[in-house]
């Protein structure tokens, strides 16, 4: 069976991290390239940190990259030896449109943006599959509309996207969409197709292009690998995969196009305005087909390589390019069957092979529509796979051919993580505005990537816990503008859900995470808890804007204890338990001992988010509390999902857990009062006949439960149409002041952009939704859901007398944030907002953008558009809603218990 083939294609990840080469022969090709390389960390050499400036877009072109490449379309090796993508001209472009365009933090009024409009429409896993779409004005790319009119507007005022400026009016642009497809791990197939939307025949310029990333220049004798024509087509030497064609079939007229080669060299007269490096740099092919320099090598050989065809298309025509990447066969004279007819039966093989797998992974009762949400979905998590190189000590140090680093260099951003050493294949939130990978964001991407690819999910997982990415101190590593940042530990967590989706057989995976998950709960236990009080600090966490003050950097003197900190470390003490308790009950590994310290940890949490201050009473929620240097506690009273995430801490204890009474630890039977059922069966902890009895492990109790869900499914507070909001709808009549000391802070509701200049001002947490908070409040109202039974019901909406159980609702809620993507009643998806474009036209509307976060009242997308990492939730959330066959963690950790 064809699936069968693809499946077996996307076994055998596991060990990538002991050596690229030893994985999956299919992965050893993929779309590892970033969409940004300029403007990250990682090359920036600046004495003052500002790497959006250092190397900006206008420099991208003319400067080699150190640690990786970008591009358009982009495939490359597993290390990223050798890159294909794409570059385009319209005639009329100052550049060459290499890379996608956007603005910096300080050029946009609402954080950096991009402004191009590009999709991930298909992908296998082993990548047997792909195809990318992008919309390309025919006219001049407004570059300078763009930076002078959104540098125009403040904060209180919309981005002004590329659809704003009309250079799709008339729609004068190209639909391009380019294919890949594999006939083995090793013989590439590119397929380029451009149609003209436009109403007039137009010259397009088609570059597909070929290049080493630049190894060799920061090395005394680092070696150039060479790529040179021959008999027509381009001659590559690989480092390991040996000796390459890439080759290209004539253009639509018939015509052959023209190879042109340049060096991936800085063109550092441009730049430096010194003496050039090479006649024929990094720009060179730019140069020579946009102003007839001459700037490429006539001696056909360098570093980087270009075929150029140049295609008349008449209005709503489409041409079609066929290219193809495999090793040197000499034998192989028939070129039809390599850009013919055979090439043809490989793409029609491919698409088929994902049609088969995408058909069995959709439910028997999801709509089309849904089916192509939850493909989309998939698809921007398998394109946003990225080659991620990033050595700090080397970084730190500079290279020995390169001039010294800027004094001061050695107390740098993440100058303490010098141990770090990433060279690796990983999943990315988005390959342009987060073009490095983020701790907790990658947790999320997993739990949707275990449906497809459960090897790669676990190979994520795994790899951030690697020596060579975790502290010695057990800390993990945030993300690259400050790996020391503190994260949310969602990990543990993460790797249960992956387990159970994956049908609760790896074993081998929970028990070597539980190892280094340990490590890194005993540093949070001893980092973020600084009074030892069991109340945990930790400062953002994920949530940048939604509070009034910067938890990070607290503008008074004093200690934050904080709701979310306290729950998420209730969370992960339960999910570490949890893990512990598979384990234990499959005879995998004694861990008794561990079930133990996770139940101690929890208890001691519990009891003190309880009684020490963060619960309030008159409101029914939970609060961060300021305790200054004075000793005054202010409690900071925001409705917020912060008051929330307590009640993700929660799980159930059967039978055979509670007949083990004997060796649970005093705080444990305490907190429960010795396990007594009938005070318990009181309190609404305990449930069920006896010798089938449930016992509720939570740190928000029933009672305070069913009254903060009041409050969560409340239309005036956390309710929106299409799930719930990251801030109360309450803050809109009634901003939160906080007055402490000198200090005056106000936060309300703001259902877009936030316009506090707080994080760069591109985190708009104060009132839209969000789906990875959104995602685990409905699994913690699924899990109260079946320990409560379908006995306890409560308004849902709140105050519209239709009761509900929480199991119910918690489905209702999963629609409510998938109904986000698919056309509603009035032909219309809320994610799309007001861009009429969007909404109707047919070369728009089934063009899925996955943002990352949404309108706190109408659903339109907002922030960045391609956040199919934690946004990619959402395919999970249609395949738990379609196939009953999808396991819980609930499912598998009772199913794998001793007889």
């Amino acid at each position: 069976m064809v699936l069968g083939t693809e499946r077996n294609r996307t076994a055998g990840f596991g060990h990538l991290e002991d050596g690229l080469r030893t994985a999956s022969d299919w992965y050893w090709w993929g779309p590892y390239v970033s969409e940004r390389q300029w403007g990250t960390v990682r090359e920036d050499y600046s004495a003052d940190g500002d790497a959006w400036n250092y190397l900006p877009h206008d420099h991208a072109r003319s400067r080699a990259y150190r640690w990786g490449e970008d591009g358009l379309a982009g495939f490359c090796d597993v290390e990223q030896t050798l890159c294909l993508g794409l570059a385009l001209w319209n005639g009329r472009d100052p550049i060459l449109k290499e890379r996608l365009f956007g603005l910096n933090g300080s050029e946009a009024n609402h954080g950096e943006d991009v402004k191009e409009y590009w999709w991930y429409l298909d992908a296998l896993p082993s990548h047997a599959w792909n195809h990318w779409r992008y919309h390309y004005p025919q006219g001049s790319f407004p570059y300078d509309d763009l930076v002078a009119e959104n540098g125009r507007r403040d904060r209180h005022e919309p981005e002004y996207e590329l659809l704003d400026t009309g250079t799709f009016d008339e729609d004068r642009y190209w639909v391009v969409d380019v294919h890949y497809a594999k006939a083995s791990p090793t013989d590439l197939l590119m397929e380029i197709e451009i149609t003209n939307a436009g109403p007039d025949e137009e010259t397009i310029h088609v570059l597909p292009t070929a290049w080493f990333r630049n190894t060799w220049s920061w090395e005394i004798g680092g070696e150039r690998p060479q790529m040179g024509a021959h008999d027509a087509a381009l001659r590559i030497e690989h480092p390991w995969l040996g000796d390459l064609e890439f080759s290209a079939a004539p253009g639509p007229s018939g015509a052959e196009p023209q190879l042109l080669f340049c060096e991936n060299e800085t063109n550092a007269a441009r730049l430096f305005d010194v003496e050039p490096l090479t006649p024929y740099p990094k720009d060179g092919i730019n140069d020579h087909v946009t102003g007839g320099v001459a700037s490429v090598n006539p001696e056909q050989h360098g570093t980087k390589a270009a075929y150029w065809y140049q295609c008349s298309v008449e209005s709503g025509g489409t041409v079609k390019l066929k290219l193809r990447l495999r090793p040197i066969d000499e034998s192989a004279t028939d070129r039809d069957g390599l850009l013919g007819s055979g090439f043809d039966s490989v793409v029609t093989e491919r698409r088929a092979e994902a049609d088969e797998f995408y058909g069995e992974l959709t439910g028997p009762t999801c709509t089309d529509d849904e089916a192509l949400v939850m493909r989309q979905a998939f698809a921007g998590l398998l394109w946003s796979k990225q080659f991620y190189y990033y050595d700090v000590a080397r970084w730190l140090a500079g290279d020995p051919t390169q001039p010294a680093p800027p004094e001061g260099r050695s107390s740098a951003r993440n100058a303490r993580w010098g141990h770090m050493q990433a060279f690796d294949i990983m999943s990315m939130p988005d390959k342009w505005e987060y073009p490095w990978f983020a701790a907790w964001d990658l947790a999320f991407h997993c739990v949707s990537l275990a449906h497809v690819d459960p090897a790669f999910a676990k190979y994520q997982l795994i790899l951030v816990c690697r020596e060579w990415f975790q502290h010695p101190n057990g800390a993990l590593p945030a993300y690259e503008w400050d790996f020391g940042d503190v994260n949310p530990p969602v990990q543990a967590w993460a790797a249960l859900e992956v387990f159970a989706i994956d049908g609760g057989h790896d074993l081998d995976f929970l028990s070597r995470i539980l190892d280094k998950l340990m490590v890194n709960f005993t540093w949070w236990v001893n980092r973020e808890d600084a009074d030892g009080s069991n109340l945990f600090e930790g400062g953002f966490l994920g949530l940048d804007n939604i509070g009034p003050i910067d938890r990070s950097h607290l503008p008074v003197g004093g200690l934050l204890q904080q709701a979310d900190a306290t729950g998420w470390m209730g969370f992960y003490a339960l999910s570490l338990g949890t893990i512990a308790s598979i384990l234990n009950r499959s005879d995998k590994r004694p861990t008794t001992d561990l079930v133990i310290k996770f139940l101690e940890h929890f208890t001691l949490v519990s009891e003190a988010l309880g009684r020490l201050g963060l619960y309030d009473s008159e409101t029914g929620m939970y609060f961060d509390r300021l305790r200054l240097s004075d000793g005054t506690e202010v409690m900071v009273k925001v409705h917020s999902m912060v008051g929330i995430i307590p009640i993700l801490a929660s799980g159930i204890v059967d039978q055979a857990l509670l007949d083990r009474a004997d060796v649970l630890t005093k705080n444990f039977a305490s907190h429960y009062r010795d396990l007594d059922g009938d005070a318990l069966a009181k309190d609404g902890l305990l449930r069920g006949e006896p010798g089938h009895q449930q016992l509720l492990l939570a740190m928000v109790g029933p009672d305070r439960m069913l009254h903060l869900v009041t409050r969560l499914l409340d239309e005036r507070e956390f309710l929106s149409p299409h799930g719930l909001r990251a801030l109360s709808a309450y803050h809109r009549e009634n901003p939160y002041v906080l007055e402490v000391e000198e200090v005056k802070a106000t936060i309300d509701y703001e259902p877009a952009e936030s316009t506090t200049a707080m994080f760069g001002g591109n985190s708009n947490w104060r009132g839209p939704v969000w789906y990875p908070l959104h995602y685990l409040a409905c699994s913690a109202l699924e899990r109260y859901g079946r320990f409560l039974g379908d006995d306890v019901k409560v308004d849902f909406p709140t105050g519209s007398g239709n009761r509900q159980s929480l199991g119910e609702i918690a489905k209702e809620l999963r629609k409510k944030s998938i109904s986000l993507f698919l056309v509603d009643a009035d032909g219309r998806r809320p994610c799309f907002g007001a861009y009429e474009k969007m909404q109707s036209d047919p070369r728009w509307k089934d063009n899925l953008l996955f943002n990352e976060y949404f309108h706190g009242d109408t659903g339109a997308g907002l922030g960045a558009t391609h956040q199919t990492g934690w946004t990619g939730l959402v395919a999970d959330q249609i395949r738990r809603l379609h196939d009953p066959n999808v396991l819980s963690v609930s499912d598998v950790a009772h199913r794998v218990a001793k007889p």
